[in-house]
């Protein structure tokens, strides 16, 4: 592009518009912009106050200049005097501004290298904002992308038109992503900065959770169940406090599924290293926070509701379950519960409150053991008859 071809412009208008899905109207205020910045290159100064009005019909372009109205014109690139601001506007006065026009047929190469690059740049802006639009509608669910590129601390995903980032905050820990791979991603907001609008993506967040939840239980859309709350450290471990909104349904075994394959398919797209506790809510907290800390097995509870705070008594044994790995179990349970939880040792065999249920399905070794206790059972009464 060494020359400016004001009519060529003019007349592509409309061609721009429909290759970029763009409106028109945008389009054509580009090509004003790009022609006003080439102007100041050429015949003005970069200061100016200059706009072009562009005549897509017979392609031509009226440059206007702002310039005040002065009596003794120290820079005419800025300034007009008051005789000759009076020919272009009969009741001018000192101190306004007046605008003076021109009508450029011909730019210089580097004016005309300035409004292709302000072209460029601009109608790529007008493509980021026509596409963040309508990802806006899309806050708050889960797409599904394609991994584009992976960079020292985020992810970058394609999503059809636009691309989103997985700041390294929001990725799961341990989670390998490939360059192609399919993967979905929880739509947390629109960022708009110096850059243009950014699509910021997570996998880590609780909200993924409670969407991909959404999805395998059908019971919370018709309002039989719905999660309370959920408290989560991304691959690791997960609590969800879940309640019942129907009679006789049972919360957990309705988030668990039919042999555990509704968490199952919750695990398979966050990765099996992560636990996923499932727990009945309850509106007595003192219950809650016994369930909250399941798997461990709690004697005494004393809650204090103007600190939010609960000091949780255990058998010696039930310490370290209580607690977690690396305080992880009773960290999750305070988030999840919104107390504050200090977990002390008592006497042993105390009388235990039992948590009303647990989030994982029964283990195989409670299944095994069953099993083995049935076993000698039958060989014990064989042995008794025998000796009959």
């Amino acid at each position: 592009m060494d020359d400016l071809n004001i009519k060529q412009l003019a007349l592509s208008v409309k061609q721009i518009a429909d290759e970029k899905n763009l409106p028109e109207e945008t389009v054509h205020s580009i090509i004003e912009q790009a022609i006003a910045a080439a102007y100041r290159r050429d015949f003005g100064e970069r200061e100016q106050e200059v706009r072009a009005a562009l005549n897509t019909k017979d392609g031509t372009v009226t440059v206007y200049t702002a310039k005040e109205v002065v009596e003794k014109v120290g820079d005419d690139a800025f300034e007009i005097s008051l005789a000759d601001a009076k020919k272009l506007k009969k009741d001018a006065e000192i101190g306004e501004n007046v605008e003076v026009s021109d009508s450029p047929t011909t730019f210089g190469r580097v004016a005309a290298q300035t409004a292709k690059q302000v072209i460029l740049q601009k109608l790529r802006e007008a493509e980021r904002e026509v596409v963040m639009e309508e990802f806006a509608d899309k806050i708050g669910t889960v797409i599904t992308g394609t991994v584009q590129r992976v960079e020292p601390r985020l992810v970058r995903v394609e999503l059809g038109k636009a691309v989103g980032i997985i700041p390294q905050s929001e990725q799961i820990p341990g989670e390998f992503y490939s360059i192609g791979s399919r993967v979905k991603v929880y739509l947390k907001d629109v960022e708009r900065g110096q850059r243009g609008p950014q699509l910021i993506l997570s996998r880590a967040n609780e909200a993924f959770i409670d969407y991909l939840f959404r999805q395998e239980v059908p019971e919370m859309e018709n309002g039989a169940v719905e999660i309370i709350g959920i408290a989560r450290e991304a691959g690791k471990r997960t609590k969800i406090a879940v309640k019942s909104l129907m009679p006789g349904v049972d919360p957990v075994g309705t988030f668990v599924g039919g042999h555990g394959t509704r968490v199952q398919a919750v695990m398979n797209e966050v990765g099996d290293n992560e636990k996923i506790d499932i727990i009945t809510y309850d509106d007595d907290p003192a219950k809650f926070i016994a369930n909250a800390l399941s798997p461990a097995e709690i004697q005494k509870i004393e809650i204090d509701e103007a600190t939010k705070s609960a000091r949780v008594t255990v058998d010696p044994d039930q310490l370290s379950v209580a607690i977690g790995r690396g305080g992880q179990n009773v960290r999750l349970a305070s988030r999840l519960t919104k107390y504050e939880l200090d977990i002390e040792t008592g006497k042993p065999g105390a009388e235990t409150p039992k948590p009303e249920s647990n989030a994982k399905p029964k283990g195989r070794k409670n299944v095994e053991d069953s099993l083995l206790a049935a076993l000698e059972s039958d060989e014990k009464s064989e042995d008794k008859t025998e000796t009959e």
